[in-house]
């Protein structure tokens, strides 16, 4: 399907006619804090195409970062995005550009483990400044399904009315980011939507490229944790630039995944067979999963238009054809909560 990564940019990228009107309805600029990070980019660019089919090629995308990938400033500028390099956990906030529409992609995850207060600075200290520095603009922030704890395989996954129950202090620092958005949406009134996301495949990283990793190398497959949520990151992106219109002083809450439940044990089995390899597994199926039900998302945003048998066979080909890999791996095999 895709033979380099300005064709999977390309299809990541490209606006629905469902969020190009979402967008027609909207105004204003579109700042994206974290745009640095993995999914960033891709968000970045389908905002501006999203305006500009919408007709609002006035409003401008400021992707800020650090930017310390120079390249990856300049592909975005090439795509009239304004890149922002500002360094958001030292830098004074009065400094960003002022905008009504807020996408907050910063967190803190791996190598939290050994330094956990790093984790609680970047999830809940920088929210906390970043909703004082723009009290009455819309905030969409990434959460995660984390904030959940672990259920049975068989109870369909946690939902929105769920209580947490985070499992380590990367988890409760992510509830944390929840609590202070929520704080400044009942103190000051400002807008919130809070997207609880379990986990976005891109190909060049995500749930499916390291179980199809792991099998091309002809190593076992971690199957302890034997169900998980993914869901296409084109989706992902257009559904959170699109709960920018459901941003409320209440704040709106939203699993975001994919709609079916993918057994680890199946995926590993489905790319041995693309590869020609016998799949290996490593300990005992458990009896629970980090798993969310995303039926609201679809009720509200429709389904994904890629399913998973489809994103399966599109990492295959990716990883047989020795396409381009971040090296990042989800570590979604983690029950203990540390990363």
């Amino acid at each position: 399907m895709f033979q380099t990564e300005e064709q999977l940019d390309d299809r990541l990228t490209r606006p629905s006619e469902a969020l190009t009107g979402d967008l027609h309805n909207g105004h204003g600029d579109i700042v994206v804090l974290g745009a640095g990070g993995k999914m960033g980019p891709t968000l970045c660019r389908l905002a501006r195409r999203g305006l500009d089919a919408a007709g609002r090629t006035g409003d401008r995308v400021f992707a800020v970062s650090r930017w310390s990938d120079a390249a990856a400033a300049h592909a975005l500028g090439e795509h009239k995005i304004d890149t922002v390099p500002f360094d958001l956990g030292e830098q004074d906030l009065a400094g960003l550009p002022d905008a009504p529409n807020v996408v907050f992609m910063v967190g803190a995850k791996f190598g939290t483990a050994a330094r956990p207060g790093l984790a609680w600075a970047v999830n809940t200290t920088l929210p906390d400044r970043v909703a004082r520095r723009y009290p009455h603009a819309r905030i969409v922030a990434l959460s995660t399904g984390n904030i959940y704890p672990f259920v049975p395989v068989t109870s369909g996954g946690s939902r929105e009315t769920d209580a947490p129950g985070p499992v380590g202090e990367y988890a409760m620092s992510c509830l944390g980011r929840e609590r202070i958005l929520a704080h400044a949406a009942a103190a000051r009134g400002t807008a919130v939507a809070l997207l609880r996301l379990n986990y976005a495949v891109d190909l060049r990283y995500g749930v499916l490229a390291d179980i199809g990793q792991t099998v091309l190398a002809g190593e076992p497959v971690d199957i302890r944790t034997p169900l998980v949520n993914v869901v296409w990151q084109g989706y992902a992106n257009e559904v959170i630039l699109r709960a920018l219109g459901h941003a409320a002083a209440e704040p709106f809450v939203l699993n975001l995944t994919g709609p079916e439940t993918a057994s680890v044990r199946r995926v590993a089995s489905r790319f041995a067979e693309r590869f020609g390899v016998q799949p290996a597994f490593a300990g005992e199926e458990g009896p629970t999963a980090l798993l969310s039900d995303a039926q609201r998302c679809h009720q509200l945003f429709g389904y994904p238009a890629v399913s998973l048998g489809t994103l399966v066979d599109w990492q295959a080909d990716w990883l047989a054809a020795g396409l381009p890999t971040l090296g990042k791996p989800t570590k979604f095999t983690s029950r203990d909560g540390r990363f």
